[in-house]
């Protein structure tokens, strides 16, 4: 009888064998200087395991940090900020604004000649 077919790709691989990283192999890593998980290659194992890397994009070496991302840290300012508004005494009710008088009915028109005291500005042709 035939055996259960297996999954395979487009190149026949069958099984996708996990194997030991060695030396210059590259793989994928945190990199601090970049920020950002890029490749690496090995360049210091302590027996199986992997202890430092060389970024390939900034070739940067750094400790292997298994492709964690450092933790955020919590922003000093916004702890601080929340500090002074507990100390900012809360706003009494706001104080009404200043009653407007009522507008007159007749209101006084200011002409040139008027401001400047019934001389004429000498702008314009004379009025006899």
């Amino acid at each position: 009888m035939n055996a259960p077919a297996l999954h395979s790709s487009p190149r026949g691989n069958h099984r996708m064998e996990h194997r030991r990283v060695r030396l210059g192999d590259v793989i994928d890593d945190y990199c601090p200087r970049c920020r950002l998980i890029m490749n690496h290659g090995v360049v210091g194992m302590v027996g199986d395991e992997v202890k430092k890397v060389r970024c390939n994009t900034c070739l940067s070496e750094h400790q292997f940090r298994h492709g964690k991302l450092p933790t955020r840290r919590r922003s000093e300012g916004k702890k601080l900020f929340e500090e002074v508004l507990k100390g900012i005494a809360k706003p009494a009710e706001p104080e009404p604004p200043a009653p407007v008088p009522p507008a007159s009915p007749h209101r006084k028109l200011y002409t040139i000649r008027r401001s400047i005291g019934g001389k004429d500005s000498g702008k314009g042709p004379r009025k006899p």
